[in-house]
């Protein structure tokens, strides 16, 4: 009886294969899991921007309106346009709506995402709307 010595080379083709397959569904996967690790820094550079944002309103009357970038107040004070920074290319606030954007590098094409406030709905709490480019892009990556 002879005894076997190895791998065939079909059964090494078909491992080979399988490999191929894997990785052509984990590296799209993996990259796009890289942007949108890349974009929360874009999403988290306006946490500074709500808070002052969600102080102006509620010392407004509940008006947005005179809520602007490097604006101040009695007790608010919303902080200047941002520069480019990392993944960041900026953010601005314009009558209580909170817009950043993403630098054009890394895999991220200058996405957008805005925060707009509505204290209308409930005027005891301010709730952020979100929207942009980042919601909108197939797949979202906000």
């Amino acid at each position: 009886m002879k005894k076997q010595g190895g791998f065939t080379l079909i059964e090494l083709m078909i491992v080979v294969a399988i490999i191929g397959i894997l990785a052509a569904i984990a590296v799209p996967q993996y990259q796009q899991f890289q942007r949108k690790a890349r974009f929360t820094e874009v999403i988290s550079a306006t946490g500074a921007f709500k808070s002052a944002v969600e102080l102006c309103i509620q010392n407004n009357n509940n008006d947005p309106t005179n809520c602007n970038a490097n604006t101040s107040g009695d007790g608010w004070s919303i902080p200047a346009k941002t520069a480019s920074t990392g993944h960041v290319a900026s953010v601005d606030v314009a009558k209580g709506v909170i817009t950043a954007i993403a630098t054009t590098t890394d895999g991220l094409n200058g996405e957008v995402v805005t925060y707009t406030p509505d204290s209308k709905t409930d005027t005891t709490k301010i709730l952020w709307v979100k929207g942009g480019s980042c919601s909108t892009i197939s797949p979202a990556i906000c």
